[in-house]
């Protein structure tokens, strides 16, 4: 599900649910609640990225130049480095390839997984953040929710 919630912050909402219309009705009160409502399917879609993300303990000896170059054939992307911890990239279509790339460098996966990126991040002020935190608080804590993004910088 999808929607706008206060000060116009973009929230798309995976679900996992046995009674659809219980799980509806909780996430629109949610937003409802908060200055908020949900959108028509697919409205957002084009807001959002959908990509492989591969998070991993970069070994002592690991060249990341390297690493890029090799793992460019895999389908990575991008990646960005945390001090020891990296993110690796790629289109959502590439997971098993990237993730197979992995396993033939004998490189430890800490977490793979889909994620929906934000192609237009916005910042919002601490004022507003503490009304969309309350929305984020709202649906992370529903049981049949089971991923919350948002377009939050």
């Amino acid at each position: 599900m999808k929607g706008r919630g206060p000060h116009g912050v973009l929230v798309f909402v995976e679900c996992a649910t046995d009674n659809t219309t219980r799980t509806v009705a909780n996430v629109k009160s949610y937003f409802n609640k908060t200055g908020g409502s949900l959108v028509p399917t697919g409205s957002l879609e084009f807001m959002f990225d959908r990509k492989t993300v591969v998070e991993f303990e970069k070994p002592a000896d690991l060249n990341l130049d390297d690493f890029e170059l090799e793992m460019i054939d895999y389908g990575l992307q991008s990646y960005e480095a945390d001090e020891n911890t990296v993110y690796a990239y790629a289109d959502y279509t590439d997971f098993g390839s990237l993730t197979k790339g992995f396993e033939e460098k004998s490189i430890h996966i800490t977490k793979a997984n889909l994620q929906r990126i934000p192609t237009t991040p916005v910042e919002f002020t601490d004022e507003q953040m503490t009304d969309i935190e309350k929305l984020i608080d709202k649906l992370e804590d529903d049981d049949d929710v089971q991923a919350v993004y948002t377009n939050l910088a």
